[in-house]
C-alpha cells in the first residue's frame, strides 16, 4: 500500500484541526526518572472519544461527503474505539451508524457507541467473527461497510504522528501499539513525509501475536487471542497490505503479557495521573521492557486510548491483572 504524502497528511489534518485541536505531547519527569530515558507520551486519550481512532473516522466520512457518496447508513466491526470514531463523525453526516461487537465487549466502550447514537448488535467471541459478520449486514441491509484498515483512516489516524514528530524532532525511538495496523502505518506515513529519522518500533499483546509471528515470517499468519486487557490490539488475522508497510518501516517488534501493560498502566497512572487502556499503556511496557538499551535516549510512546472500564481499571490499581 503506498503511504500518504504529505500533501495527503496535512490534508487530512486540516479536516481533524477543523473539530478538534492537536492533542499534546510531554516529556513527563517521573516517568523519564523511572525509566532512564526520555519519555515522551502523544495523549490521544485527550481526543473527544478518549482514543486515536476519531480521526481516521472524521477524515472517512468528509472524503465520502466530498465526493457526494454518502451512503443511508454505515456499517462496522470495532472492539470500541474504531467505532465511537464513526459515531462521532457520522453524526457530523447524519448518517445512521450500526456497530458489530463481540460478546463480552467492553460495558463502557458499548454505552459510549451507544451515547454517540450508534445501533449495537452483539456477534461472536472476537473481533473476526464480529468483523465477518459486519460484512454480511452491509450485504444484507445494503449499508456501506467501513473497514478497519483503509488509506483514509491510516492517512487520519496519521495526523497524530504529524504533529508529534513536528513537536519533537529530537525524538530517536517510538512505540507504537499495533491493533490492525492503521495508526503504526499513519506514523510511518508522517516519517517518510518528513524525513524524521526516528525509529519505530511496534508493539503487540503477547496474547494476540498475529502480526508479531506474520513480521517473523514476513507472511501473513493467523493466532488465536487470549489477552483480557489489551483488547484494543485483540486481532488474530493480520491485514495484508498493513503487514506490508510494517516490514518495510518498523525496525522490530515488542510483545507484552497483560501482567506487563497492567504495571505499565499504574505507572502511567502514578506519573502522569493520565488513564491508559490496555493498548494505550502497551507502548510503555515495550519501553519499560527494553529500557537498558534506551538509557540517555529520548524516547516515547502514543497513548493512543483511555477507554478502560471502571472496574477494570479499578482491578489494575490494586495490584491485579484482569483474567478471564
Amino acid at each position: 500500500m503506498p503511504l500518504p504524502t504529505l500533501d495527503v497528511l496535512e490534508a487530512a489534518a486540516r479536516v481533524v484541526h477543523a473539530v478538534l485541536p492537536p492533542t499534546p505531547q510531554y516529556r513527563w519527569p517521573l516517568l523519564s526518572a523511572r525509566a532512564g530515558c526520555g519519555v515522551w507520551v502523544k495523549h490521544e486519550n485527550h481526543t473527544p472519544v478518549g482514543a486515536f481512532k476519531v480521526r481516521g473516522g472524521l477524515v472517512y466520512l468528509d472524503a465520502l461527503a466530498r465526493q457526494g457518496a454518502l451512503p443511508p447508513g454505515i456499517v462496522s466491526a470495532t472492539r470500541g474505539n474504531h467505532g465511537q470514531s464513526l459515531g462521532f463523525a457520522a453524526a457530523r453526516h447524519g448518517v445512521p451508524v450500526t456497530i458489530v461487537v463481540p460478546h463480552g465487549n467492553a460495558r463502557e466502550k458499548n454505552a459510549a457507541m451507544q451515547a454517540l447514537g450508534c445501533t449495537l448488535v452483539e456477534h461472536g467471541e472476537d473481533f473476526q467473527a464480529a468483523t465477518e459478520h459486519a460484512a454480511a449486514l452491509a450485504a444484507e441491509r445494503g449499508l456501506h461497510r467501513v473497514p478497519s484498515f483503509d488509506p483514509l483512516l491510516v492517512a487520519g489516524v496519521g495526523t497524530y504522528a504529524l504533529e508529534l514528530l513536528r513537536a519533537v524532532p529530537s525524538l530517536e525511538v517510538l512505540y507504537v501499539p499495533v491493533g490492525l495496523g492503521s495508526g503504526v502505518c499513519g506514523v510511518l506515513a508522517a516519517k517518510a513525509a518528513l524525513g524524521h529519522r526516528v525509529e519505530v518500533v511496534g508493539v503487540v499483546s503477547a496474547h494476540a501475536p498475529t502480526y508479531a509471528e506474520s513480521f517473523a515470517a514476513r507472511a501473513p499468519v493467523s493466532a488465536p487471542v487470549t489477552t483480557v486487557l489489551a483488547d484494543g490490539m485483540a486481532c488474530r488475522t493480520p491485514v495484508p497490505e498493513a503487514l506490508e508497510v510494517m516490514l518495510a518501516g518498523v525496525s522490530r517488534i515488542v510483545s507484552v503479557s497483560d501482567d506487563e501493560v497492567a504495571e505499565a498502566m499504574r505507572a502511567i497512572f502514578r506519573d502522569t495521573h493520565n488513564v491508559a487502556e490496555g493498548a494505550g499503556a502497551a507502548g510503555f511496557a515495550a519501553l519499560w521492557q527494553e529500557r537498558a538499551q534506551l538509557r540517555g535516549r529520548e524516547a516515547g510512546f502514543v497513548l493512543c486510548g483511555a477507554n478502560v472500564d471502571s472496574a477494570v481499571f479499578a482491578e489494575v490499581l490494586a495490584g491485579r491483572t484482569p483474567r478471564v
